[in-house]
């Protein structure tokens, strides 16, 4: 919904406004890494929601050196994409972030798996099924082929959600969210009943 939003905007706007979507930044707020760090210092044990569960990580100055890049090759209305590598499996993050500390996976630090959370995905992707891309001149970035809404368009959807926000119906705002991204479907979470009544 923020990209769209932000690409109506083009439509109405001298300032040129373009979106940047990619994975997870180590070391960032709200990092795992500086969790599970934390978690191995206190002597465990070290959190994980499911053994499966995967996501795509890049540092901090590759994140930063890929906006700056795509902000100066970004015309206005595009949705860039950033090559994240391989996604990482986190147990297996855990499992080394434990051995580089020196200590022995499950005698010395244990891993608990919590559970996913509500709405939490064992997977990410950058780019979804429906869409496309376009190369651009650098090997990482890439620009998503996707439906452009107007200005009108969108902002009508959005006005839609003044009234349940204010009666705080919850239900009906994530009704109008899937509304307006059809593709989204939930996972773990009390809304899939949503996807199946469309």
């Amino acid at each position: 919904m923020a990209e769209m939003y932000t690409q109506s905007l083009n439509d109405r706007s001298t300032t040129s406004f373009i979106t940047t979507r990619f994975g997870n930044v180590l070391y960032s707020n709200g990092s795992v890494l500086p969790r599970f760090i934390k978690q191995i210092q206190e002597g465990g044990p070290v959190t994980v929601t499911h053994p499966e569960i995967t996501r795509f990580f890049m540092t901090i100055p590759e994140a930063c050196q890929l906006v700056l890049e795509a902000s100066v090759m970004g015309k206005g209305g595009e949705i860039f994409l950033f090559d994240m590598g391989k996604a990482v499996k986190i147990l297996d993050l855990a499992k080394n972030l434990i051995k580089f500390s020196g200590k022995k996976v499950d005698q010395d630090i244990k891993i608990k798996f919590t559970g996913l959370r509500p709405g939490e995905k064992l997977f990410e992707e950058l780019l979804l099924e429906s869409e496309n891309n376009k190369p651009t001149h650098h090997p990482k970035i890439k620009i998503a082929d996707i439906h452009k809404y107007s200005y009108s368009e969108v902002s009508s959807k959005i006005d839609a959600f003044q009234d349940p926000l204010q009666k705080q119906n919850i239900l009906k705002m994530v009704k109008l969210m899937k509304e307006m991204v059809p593709t989204y479907k939930s996972k773990n979470s009390e809304y899939e009943k949503l996807d199946e009544a469309i």
